[in-house]
């Protein structure tokens, strides 16, 4: 069965730019600009000064750019003729410059048993310094089994072992405590070493 919808359709996206990763908020450009006058700034830079808007859009239509408001805010509002494609372009290329640079830091697991025995203790010490050196915080997490929740104790001292292997190449961010049927603590490195 088909279904036929009637309403008004948007068609918003032939006139402005509604913004998503690369620019916050909506840009208005071209006829979308409903203010009576604007402050003109021409494509060199170059300060025009304050125009009717028809005037402005028709001056940018006359010489192949948009009018495009850069300064909603101000009083009245700035434009600039401007190619708006790459406008958005350079805005775009300039989030993923900044996404780069930027680091995010995750948390990784590290699961561990009461029994596990001290070979297998080194080899998850050395896991844990490995995600510590690319900047990752680290949960330790002794998980217990049936019978074995009845010894708490020995949770509690295979972490404080970790803790003595580790020793100064990682900081506690979050002291060992009972979480259900797990013992968890969170470890984090201050600086690289």
């Amino acid at each position: 069965m088909k279904r036929i919808f009637h309403g008004v359709a948007s068609c918003c996206s032939i006139f402005c730019f509604s913004g998503g990763k690369s620019i916050k908020g909506t840009v208005r450009i071209n006829r979308r600009i409903r203010v009576p006058q604007v402050r003109l700034v021409d494509e060199q830079g170059n300060m025009v000064g304050v125009v009717a808007t028809n005037d402005a859009v028709l001056m940018a239509e006359e010489r192949g750019f948009d009018l495009v408001e850069v300064a909603p805010g101000a009083n009245p509002p700035v434009c600039r003729l401007m190619d708006f494609g790459q406008y958005k372009y350079e805005l775009t290329k300039k989030a993923k410059e900044a996404k780069k640079k930027q680091k995010v830091i995750k948390l990784k697991e590290v699961k561990v048993r009461p029994k596990t025995d001290e070979g297998d203790l080194q080899t998850k010490c050395n896991n844990i310094r490995k995600f510590l050196d690319e900047g990752d915080k680290v949960k330790v997490s002794v998980s217990f089994r049936g019978r074995e929740r009845a010894h708490i104790e020995v949770g509690y001292k295979v972490i404080d072992r970790m803790k003595i292997i580790l020793g100064e190449d990682a900081d506690i961010e979050k002291d060992a405590a009972q979480e259900g049927n797990a013992i968890t603590m969170i470890l984090f490195r201050t600086k690289k070493k």
